[in-house]
């Protein structure tokens, strides 16, 4: 692209929720190749995009074909996780408390907020597909070492379903557009095995976004309207 001409770049990271492991190293990368430019032109980031109207509308549509052929006795929303410290540095004015009061609305203090971005999403989710209150729960998964990451984890609240009797979950995991290991394998595969394994008998991970022609719709208005 150096050298063309262009007026205007526009990075689009791939994660609807902004963090600094994800969004942030994306854009790190591409300025690592910008900033050697003789010439830098006008460069505009997308950071995030938690509640656009058809990323909400593509993830609903591809759910909703399983809500609609099967009966499930609970959903999870599980996104993937990150440390708690990467959360508290990012905090606007120390707002940040790391539970449910300071998720539950998002605006200007949370705004960055990885966490607040998750539950953003579900709320959204869970207004498109009509869910009822107490039928859905948010988790984080993918956790790596001893050091605290955001709760709640996805593994213990399958194993407190299972242990509640709950039979039959329908999974999504929103923070990803594409499938990947961690969504196909942890979140089809494991999450499965662990759920059977204590006492559940259905589980079902709704795929990603992949090439769905309302995310394509989505991508192209993130880009043109910026």
């Amino acid at each position: 692209m150096e050298g063309k001409g262009f007026e205007k770049i526009v990075i689009l990271p791939l994660f609807p929720q902004y963090a600094s492991a994800s969004t942030g190293s994306a854009v790190e990368k591409a300025m690592e190749y910008i900033n050697k430019w003789e010439v830098i032109p006008e460069i505009k980031i997308i950071a995030n995009f938690p509640n656009h109207p058809l990323f909400i509308k593509a993830f609903a549509e591809i759910g909703r074909k399983y809500i609609e052929k099967d009966k499930f006795d609970h959903i999870i929303f599980t996104y993937h996780g990150i440390p708690e410290r990467q959360i508290k540095k990012s905090a606007v004015q120390n707002y940040c408390q790391l539970n449910e009061k300071c998720c539950s609305k998002y605006h200007s203090k949370n705004y960055y907020c990885y966490r607040a971005q998750c539950y953003e999403t579900t709320r959204h989710l869970v207004k498109e597909l009509g869910l009822a209150e107490g039928t859905y729960s948010v988790a984080f998964q993918s956790r790596l070492g001893k050091t605290p990451w955001i709760k709640p984890y996805t593994d213990d609240l399958i194993k407190e379903l299972g242990a509640k009797g709950v039979k039959r979950v329908l999974a999504f995991s929103p923070s990803f557009v594409a499938d990947c290991l961690e969504t196909t394998i942890e979140g089809g595969v494991e999450y499965r095995d662990m759920f059977k394994e204590h006492g559940g008998e259905h589980w079902q991970l709704v795929e990603s976004l992949n090439n769905h022609p309302i995310w394509i719709e989505c991508m192209e208005d993130l880009v043109i309207n910026n």
